[in-house]
């Protein structure tokens, strides 16, 4: 699914400087987490936004890099890591691109300075420390001009500022990322291709024409690397999952959220499942998975291929959002059973969005094998419905 279609407007550079990006835009701001966002045009006219409408032919590394033609794009990783001893961690890194207008010549024209940009970035980084039951959340925001964000596909790199992913070789990408609290430096390696999401990359996310995105995944990649927290600095090792995506698209009316599961099973099989969740309780039949076996043989799931049971929940003291916090998942098709948990109950992040992101343990069976996961859920729409501010 991923990931936040946020309509981003003006942002404060690390200096502590406001600065003015193309089109001059109003806000309204009171805090870190009070934000006003603004939308940007969308509709079907020649000077409007790429949309997608159905599978594309994808070419790498091209596609790695920006899809500037689109209003929203995202470049997300998530990973499960341990030191040799088993102490666990998590981490989320996740690259935001927003446009403020479509890319046209009179666009190109009027950005006559180094410094104005019609991109907007912004990142959220994470440290789940699971043996402390604490969570460290962080966002930056920039603009793509002078340096200071963007992305490029070859080589590949993504960043804003000092949080970054850089191709190192083909395959092969370091992610760094450092806060006051806690740090990130990892070496992750391609185990498998990309794998295209949907029909060919063509991800539909509702009935209206053009609410869709281009989405892939890169998963099962061996990783290792350093995690700071404080001041001890841990070596660990595990897996990362990688989403990039992009698009012109908004939640379809009554969808207030969405449900977004990353599982990474311990035989090399990887299942990606997403629910778009009503505000009658039932999931949009335009929900849908990908299951990938361990040589890379992509099977797609439909909403009606899986029951999802809520086991329990979890009521944030900030937001007062109530949140599920265990689960039982059944894929029949799959002979698959799973039920899962965070590790951390508390991994919300109280942003300028507001959303819960965090590490979880799966365990269960297989055409009656014992099977283990680890991954990440992302659930948005509880704390304020998102068909109403997107």
């Amino acid at each position: 699914m991923k990931r936040l279609s946020i309509l981003v407007i003006l942002l404060a550079v690390s200096v502590g400087i406001i600065v003015t990006v193309f089109p001059q835009p109003q806000i309204t701001a009171t805090g870190k987490a009070n934000v006003e966002w603004l939308a940007s045009e969308t509709s079907d006219s020649d000077n409007a936004f790429s949309r997608v409408y159905g599978p594309t032919e994808m070419v790498f590394p091209r596609d790695l890099g920006s899809h500037d033609g689109y209003q929203t794009e995202w470049w997300y990783y998530t990973g499960n890591m341990e030191t040799a001893s088993g102490r666990p961690f998590g981490f989320q890194l996740t690259i935001f691109r927003r446009a403020l207008k479509p890319l046209t010549a009179t666009v190109a024209r009027e950005q006559s300075s180094n410094w104005r940009s019609n991109q907007i970035y912004f990142a959220h980084f994470t440290i789940s420390d699971v043996e402390k039951q604490s969570f460290y959340p962080a966002e930056r925001f920039s603009r793509g001009a002078a340096g200071l964000a963007g992305a490029q596909s070859s080589p590949y790199r993504v960043w804003l500022e000092d949080w970054s992913a850089t191709e190192l070789a083909p395959g092969k990408v370091q992610l760094v990322a450092t806060t006051e609290d806690v740090a990130l430096n990892l070496m992750l390696q391609e185990t498998l291709p990309p794998i295209l999401q949907g029909d060919r990359g063509y991800s539909a996310k509702g009935p209206e024409l053009g609410n869709a995105s281009t989405y892939y995944s890169i998963v099962q990649q061996q990783t290792q690397g350093t995690i700071t927290v404080g001041e001890e600095t841990f070596e660990v090792t595990g897996l990362t999952w990688k989403d990039h995506e992009y698009s012109t698209s908004s939640l379809s009316p009554g969808t207030i959220g969405w449900d977004w599961f990353s599982l990474q099973l311990d035989q090399g099989t990887s299942l990606m499942l997403y629910l778009l969740r009503r505000e009658d309780g039932s999931i949009s039949p335009h929900s849908s998975g990908t299951f990938v076996s361990a040589d890379g043989t992509v099977q797609s799931i439909d909403s009606q291929d899986w029951q999802l049971q809520v086991l329990d929940t979890w009521k944030s003291a900030t937001s007062k959002a109530e949140y599920p916090c265990q689960w039982q998942l059944s894929i029949p098709k799959l002979d698959l059973t799973l039920t899962g948990k965070p590790l951390i109950n508390n991994q919300e992040l109280n942003l300028s969005t507001i959303y819960w992101e965090g590490a979880v343990d799966f365990q269960g069976y297989q055409a009656q094998i014992p099977v283990k996961a680890k991954g990440y859920v992302e659930m948005t729409g509880y704390a304020q419905r998102l068909d109403q501010v997107l």
